[in-house]
């Protein structure tokens, strides 16, 4: 892989969680799968302890937060006796799972961090039908556990480390996304511990077949984002489609092998005009094929591109191998996003492997630099790029002043399956989306924040100065992804526009959310910069 180290690029493939999880109790007619420990503890860790330091920081290390403790959980009850401990105390408590969180929101200002990472089983439940999913599963965990014992998957993300906890409460999407939807289009249900009015923590089950505040409780959590209602101990998955009661019958089923992809333009070989026509053409390519019944539903790709001082950027591509004509699908779209450029690109690799192994491969998902700190920001689009964007994204690719490799857009395909959900059906708004983008930028100086910061920030204001600095939703832009959370979004400086961050998260569904915070915590317990205020 040219121009970007394969670390960078295992990182910046994660379709990256909140800080939050949330409760449950579950029974299970098989006995869990993954990383198990014994149904003992709950165990304290504090400063005078030799974890401490791993355990209070997650995945960005530009976080590490100072709580009196953290607590790690392995059962429900636990953790409904720790949210209740933290609140006699008087302590403010928070969440963590996989620790993917890209914002301070489980450090500054956190005296009890409650630790679900311990609770990572993967069962299923045949008298309700449905998988259970505990918070501190990761997604790599999940994966081996759905196919190997039941043959089935959920369509989530691609970096392994990721915790359920945040990255199905706000929506998570991945590879098979567009041929499946998200993976909140297969959630059935949530298990959550929540704070009533008198200061009462217990837990809760919601389903989407619940009624009144309990269905607004499952539905809060199908893409309203972690650290906001409760703390999640289980997901209950189940297709709204399905009718059987035998496992494999209850969720999709992955493809058996994937046709795999990745090419490359040296940045010695582009001009302004043919860096602009790749990207429009890719824009364009992904306008006309995200229609669920395009023959290109099974094909997933992220056009990379990166600082000229990477050398070279990547489009990764990978398609389900039993589509009929998988190799000449996959050559037409190499040739859509390339015409008109008049150079041409490396194939840095191209082959058929299992889809377990590409899951679970460091290729495709392996974990990340555990020194990175890093800064994220993200925007959905409905359509191709304008000329504004490619100038701002040339500029910035270009600067000799930022002559630093470390850096990428991840331009997700999307649509597809997708899009054929309802913007109000879950809390995910963004439901006639093409494109979905993540920009980010990895350094291990603390030294280097403000460069680094400095670059990310005006880059993005740029692309989007048009509307603000940021990309309000209108006939191109549609918004942010709250899983990438962007502390930068509720900055004036940065976001002139005038729409508030929660509207550029979840445009018509903020008021709805607004209405289950309020209902299920009522006191705002679980809060932090950018969580989901109560009504004025």
């Amino acid at each position: 892989m040219n121009g970007i180290s394969r670390r960078r690029f295992l990182v910046t493939t994660a379709a990256a969680g909140a800080a939050s999880g949330a409760a449950t109790t579950a029974a299970a007619a098989a006995p869990a799968a993954g990383r198990r420990t014994p149904a003992a503890g709950p165990y304290d860790v504090t400063s005078a302890d030799q974890q401490y330091a791993d355990l209070v920081r997650g995945n960005n290390q530009r976080w590490v937060g100072s709580p009196d403790y953290v607590r790690l959980v392995t059962s429900p009850a636990q953790t409904v006796a720790a949210v209740q401990s933290a609140l006699d105390a008087g302590k403010r408590v928070a969440v963590r799972s996989g620790g993917h969180c890209y914002e301070p929101w489980v450090s500054d200002g956190i005296e009890a961090v409650i630790d679900l990472s311990q609770m990572n089983g993967v069962s299923f439940d045949g008298a309700r039908r449905l998988f259970v999913v505990e918070a501190g599963a990761t997604l790599v965990e999940i994966y081996e556990a759905l196919y190997k014992r039941w043959g089935v998957t959920l369509p989530g993300g691609t970096c392994p480390s990721v915790g359920a906890g945040g990255h199905v409460a706000g929506g998570g999407y991945g590879a098979l996304s567009r041929r499946y939807g998200l993976i909140v289009d297969h959630l059935y249900g949530v298990e959550v511990v929540v704070v009533d009015s008198a200061g009462k923590a217990r837990l809760v089950t919601a389903t989407r077949d619940s009624q009144g505040a309990e269905h607004d409780l499952w539905w809060a959590h199908t893409g309203g984002g972690g650290g906001n209602f409760g703390v999640v101990t289980r997901y209950l998955f189940r297709s709204p489609s399905a009718t059987g009661s035998q496992p494999h019958e209850l969720l999709p089923k992955p493809p058996t092998t994937q046709l795999v992809s990745s090419v490359s333009w040296s940045w010695d070989d582009l001009t302004e005009q043919s860096f602009g026509r790749i990207m429009k053409n890719y824009g364009s390519w992904c306008e006309d094929n995200s229609a669920g019944s395009s023959p290109y539903a099974g094909l997933f790709s992220q056009l990379k591109p990166a600082p000229k001082a990477a050398g070279s950027f990547s489009l990764t591509t990978e398609i389900d191998a039993s589509l009929p004509g998988a190799g000449r699908l996959l050559d037409d779209f190499l040739a859509a996003v390339n015409k008109g450029t008049e150079i041409s690109f490396s194939v840095d690799q191209r082959r058929t492997i299992p889809w377990l192994h590409g899951v679970e491969w460091p290729g495709f998902t392996g974990g990340g630099d555990p020194t990175n700190r890093f800064k994220g920001k993200s925007a959905y689009m409905r359509k191709t790029f304008t000329d504004a964007h490619v100038a701002a994204f040339y500029r910035h690719l270009t600067r000799p002043d930022y002559a630093y490799p470390g850096a990428l857009v991840l331009i997700s395909s999307y649509g597809g399956a997708i899009n054929s959900v309802a913007p109000t059906a879950t809390a995910v708004p963004a439901r006639d989306s093409v494109m979905k983008l993540m920009y980010v930028n990895f350094w291990s100086d603390p030294a280097q924040d403000s460069f680094h910061l400095a670059w990310m920030r005006e880059f993005y204001r740029d692309v989007y100065a048009g509307t603000g600095g940021v990309p309000v939703p209108g006939p191109v832009n549609d918004g942010c992804f709250v899983n990438y959370a962007d502390g930068d979004l509720s900055d004036p400086q940065w976001n002139t526009s005038g729409v508030p961050w929660h509207d550029l998260y979840y445009g018509e569904n903020f008021p709805r959310l607004q209405r289950a915070k309020a209902a299920w915590d009522p006191t705002n317990v679980f809060h932090h910069a950018q969580s989901i205020p109560l009504p004025a």
